[in-house]
């Protein structure tokens, strides 16, 4: 059973050193322990710090693509390098490396597909009562955006099995953590949760840099990735809610004409529940046709994830060749 650690790093070379000494070299039910470093178009010296500090992998990217696009790097980079396990941490030492024993035990007893590190957002210090707030509160929505118990939506701190990480895939620029969780609810994937500790932090984020920035962006990437997973949910709910408005005000126009009102006055109910209705179909046909779409994606992602598995079989048979 072979571990890679990945560790998706930009201009982090006065935090590597630490976080890369705080791994575990040795843990039970593991044969072989590897580390590998993303270095996303880092400034400083992070590449040559990882290779003084003995990383076994470092990929380096030309230019800053963003955390998101380094995690999915590193993935792939870690299913080709034989990993059967992968567990993804901060660069910035926030994670306790020998929590990472108590992250990969539900993947080792084949009860998870991922393994999430829930920090207690509610009781971290370091976190001001608004963050803290907002912290749960954002897990609440995924949580309801995933279908899945989610005490801790953006924590980086996670384990994947080579059979997630193959068909894991990132759309976002701006992080992983929301997306995956929303995709692996869709999935059907067995998310687990364990409690983790935090060291004392290091550096401000670079995620969060204002609150109202972090709001918008959270909220734009549930509301989408939700949509994309489950459009017909989406629509329906939508144009349901415009032909229930449409139906309310040509009800209203029925009951005054029915009194014997006339319609003076009472036109302009009945033209806006024609156009609510009309428009409340078309919502609903938008999010047949969007449910079609996501059907057409999920016979791309099982190619996709074909594709993937022939590649690093190619790749394992190759080296079975060679080296004999």
């Amino acid at each position: 059973m072979k571990l890679i650690i990945q560790i998706p790093c930009y201009n982090e070379e006065t935090t590597l050193p630490q976080t890369v000494r705080d791994l575990p070299r040795v843990l039970p039910g593991i044969d072989e322990i590897e580390y590998l470093v993303v270095d996303d178009g880092s400034t400083d010296r992070t590449a040559e710090v990882a290779r003084e500090l003995g990383v076994h992998h470092i990929v380096h990217l030309g230019q800053n693509r963003g955390l998101a696009y380094a995690f999915l790097v590193g993935l792939e980079a870690a299913l080709r390098a034989g990993a059967d396990i992968i567990v993804n941490t901060d660069a910035d030492n926030q994670y306790r490396g020998e929590d990472i024993a108590r992250l990969i035990q539900p993947i080792l007893e084949g009860r998870a597909d991922i393994v999430v590190g829930d920090r207690g957002v509610a009781a971290l210090e370091h976190f001001s009562p608004l963050k803290r707030f907002l912290q749960k509160w954002g897990s609440w929505v995924v949580q309801r955006a995933a279908g899945i118990a989610i005490p801790d939506a953006t924590s980086g701190f996670r384990a994947l099995t080579r059979e997630a990480a193959l068909r894991m895939t990132v759309l976002s620029d701006y992080t992983y953590t929301l997306e995956t969780l929303i995709q692996a609810g869709a999935r059907r994937m067995a998310v687990v949760y364990v409690p983790v500790r935090t060291n004392p932090q290091t550096r401000q984020s670079r995620l969060i840099r204002n609150i109202p920035s972090f709001l918008a962006l959270s909220a734009i990437s549930i509301l989408r990735f939700y949509t994309m997973y489950r459009p017909l949910r989406v629509f329906t709910t939508m144009g349901g809610a415009l032909i229930t408005g449409g139906i309310v005000l040509g009800l209203r126009f029925l009951y005054f004409f029915w009194r014997g009102s006339g319609t003076a006055g009472h036109v302009q109910s009945l033209i806006l529940a024609a156009i609510l209705t009309i428009v409340g179909f078309q919502v609903c046909l938008i999010g047949l046709i969007a449910d079609l779409v996501r059907l057409n994606r999920k016979m791309l992602e099982e190619t996709l994830y074909r594709v993937r598995r022939m590649e690093l079989a190619d790749q394992d048979a190759g080296g079975e060749e060679v080296s004999g």
